[in-house]
């Protein structure tokens, strides 16, 4: 048997009995078990469809190649020919496709994410390209039909953001978002500007895969809870009431505030919600450190400090420094479309991963 075939044939034994087991009265009748092995199922589905594409285009490549041995007509030959090149290419997508489906995945990619934007260098304009990113991520999720929800804020009166945080919840969201970490620049000039000079901000976007209560353990210990009364754009109080949180992790000295919310139990679940991302985006930062081939592997992903893409008002541009790619639809993109840059990332990433592979 092929060698790919024979690696994927596991995945077609196991979706077969998954299958099985899905039409078993004991589990159907389980709603718990169904969406259990529903989801196994699902996760392997790619796998047993290229299979199946894989395996036809071998015999439909062997069977034109025992009629071209025995024609003797010039035209069908040249047919069979045109066949056999146009099947010798589909041959080799798949088999890219299926060192891709069989090279190892990161974890965290079916997962849900928390994105922090913080202003950068430059002053109110920063906090508004903060406010501009915040508004290309929420347009994006909805033409994703995802969903976000704000966690924690801290807005200034112009309308723009000194940080901002929130989740988004969807299909796979973490493995389409994650190119979204590190420095954006702005080149434009602001509405400020008498004299119509460009002016370079920046702001830091981080993406970090949203972590389960049970993933990360706390030790209420290692807390120091603060409360105090929320506060709006020029510190004018919004709340009579102390329902703003502060938790400090003391270990480590991480620091996560939020006042969005009117219960003080609703804040402090949000808080810790941030703080449990954070301390596992921690985690993973320093094994991607000690692992160095790994590192170089991946396409800028997870780096806050790494300048990977400028927008510039002026020529209608966007760059991503990471792959040299630039755009001229810096409104489209503005407006959420970003599945062109996240694409060419993500093909960029694969290139790398087959690359090591030594495909």
């Amino acid at each position: 048997m092929n060698e790919l075939l024979e690696k994927l044939k596991v995945f077609e034994d196991r979706h077969k009995e998954l299958m099985k087991k899905l039409s078993d009265p004991e589990i159907s009748s389980d709603p718990s078990k169904i969406r259990e092995y529903g989801k196994k199922a699902s996760e392997i589905e790619e796998g047993v469809k290229l299979a199946g594409d894989y395996r036809q285009v071998i015999t439909s490549l062997e069977d034109a190649g025992e009629l071209l041995d025995s024609e003797k007509d010039e035209e069908m030959k040249d047919f069979l020919k045109e066949e056999i090149s146009e099947n010798n290419k589909r041959k080799a997508i798949l088999e890219r496709k299926i060192r891709l489906f069989l090279s190892p995945k990161d974890p965290n990619d079916k997962r849900n994410v928390i994105v922090e934007i913080r202003a950068g260098a430059g002053g109110d304009e920063a906090a508004l390209f903060a406010g501009v990113l915040y508004r290309l991520y929420t347009k994006y999720v909805e033409n994703k039909k995802w969903k976000h929800s704000i966690l924690s804020s801290n807005s200034l009166g112009i309308g723009g953001f000194k940080e901002i945080i929130f989740d988004i919840q969807g299909e796979s969201v973490y493995g389409k978002m994650k190119y979204e970490s590190g420095v954006h620049r702005v080149q434009r000039v602001p509405a400020t500007e008498s004299q119509g000079r460009i002016h370079t901000s920046t702001a830091t976007v981080a993406v970090m895969p949203e972590v389960e209560e049970v993933e990360v353990e706390i030790d209420p210990n290692d807390l120091r809870i603060d409360v105090f009364r929320s506060s709006g754009p020029g510190g004018q109080s919004v709340n009579t009431t102390d329902s703003a949180v502060r938790v400090t992790h003391i270990p480590t000295g991480m620091v996560v505030s939020c006042q969005d919310e009117k219960s003080q139990l609703q804040n402090k679940e949000k808080a810790l919600k941030i703080l449990r991302a954070r301390l596992k985006e921690e985690e993973e930062r320093k094994q991607r450190d000690q692992q160095t081939e790994n590192r170089r592997m991946q396409i800028g992903t997870g780096d806050r400090s790494e300048r990977i893409r400028t927008y510039n008002y002026p020529q209608g541009r966007v760059t991503d420094h990471r792959i040299n790619l630039t755009l001229y639809r810096l409104d489209d993109i503005l407006e959420g479309s970003l599945d062109e840059l996240i694409g060419a990332l993500k093909q960029a990433d694969e290139e790398k991963k087959l690359e090591k592979l030594g495909v």
